[in-house]
């Protein structure tokens, strides 16, 4: 089995971030979705903002499953939640993912 931690933020688009995935063939996917204002909740946000995060994140969530046939293992908001967790591969994001 293989684990892949996909991370989500403004520095890739979906299309790109995808590829990334395809080429990790993973058998399990996690999504991290970072924003850069950590403030705002974007699983609740009601702005124009927060309603096209959510559909890049549900179009992203489909296409894994569609193209890669892995199975989606969970969706997190913070890096503080994946204290534990080990991956085989981390894709996206502009930052390193600290090991814990």
């Amino acid at each position: 089995m293989s684990d892949l931690l996909a991370i989500v933020d403004c520095t890739h688009t979906v299309e790109e971030l995808l590829v990334e995935i395809v080429r990790g063939h993973a058998d399990r996917v996690t999504l991290l979705v970072e924003e850069e204002d950590s403030t705002a909740d974007w699983q609740t946000d009601d702005s124009p903002r927060g309603r096209v995060l959510r559909e890049r994140v549900n179009a992203l969530l489909a296409a894994i499953e569609a193209r890669t046939g892995a199975v989606i293992v969970g969706l997190v908001a913070s890096r503080e939640q994946l204290r534990g967790w080990r991956f085989d591969r981390i894709v996206g994001g502009a930052a390193p993912l600290v090991a814990w």
